[in-house]
């Protein structure tokens, strides 16, 4: 998700150097455009017609477009939560891509199968956890179960891309 890391790290450093341009993403027109880029992504994820990891690049990016732009009036404009969130967003995403998915062709044949049985039969669908996500952003009381919602897209993400390797290089195996 090399977009939504990028987008992170760039919300983290604009909100640190206190940015002017904080305020022109935060109007609505981005928060319209997070929530347009989120749900055609769901619709994607759901239809198929392009790879995973472009819809699930596409979502969280959209996503935080949209939780950036209607958290931030919100609350106080030195929260931490605009600068800690973006963080740990951009680390994770990089720690699941190093660590998971750059080493999918590793896994074995059986760990394949438990994987793909798993994914197969997980009553938590990627568009399950997309549309958990986009309700979590209304719930800015519970301030913590935005960044929840994305570590377990995270880990879907992780998942899904293990499992499209190992599909696509089915001789492999």
């Amino acid at each position: 998700m090399p977009l939504f890391t990028a987008l992170s790290l760039a919300y983290s450093f604009m909100v640190q150097s206190a940015s002017t341009l904080i305020n022109v993403l935060s109007a609505p027109t981005f928060i319209y455009i997070g929530i347009v880029l989120s749900i055609s992504s769901i619709a994607g994820i759901v239809f198929k017609k392009l790879p995973a990891k472009i819809w699930y690049d596409l979502f969280a990016s959209g996503a935080l477009l949209a939780w950036f732009g209607y958290w931030r009036p919100l609350f106080y404009d030195d929260s931490p939560i605009f600068f800690f969130y973006p963080l740990y967003f951009a680390f994770m995403t990089a720690f699941v891509s190093l660590f998971f998915i750059q080493r999918c062709q590793t896994i074995d044949y059986m760990t394949f199968c438990y994987m793909k049985s798993f994914s197969d039969k997980s009553r938590l669908p990627p568009w399950l956890v997309m549309a958990g996500i986009l309700i979590s952003l209304a719930w800015h009381q519970h301030y913590l179960l935005f960044p929840t919602m994305m570590t377990v897209l995270i880990a879907r993400f992780a998942l899904t891309s293990c499992i499209e390797y190992h599909l696509k290089n089915r001789s492999n195996l």
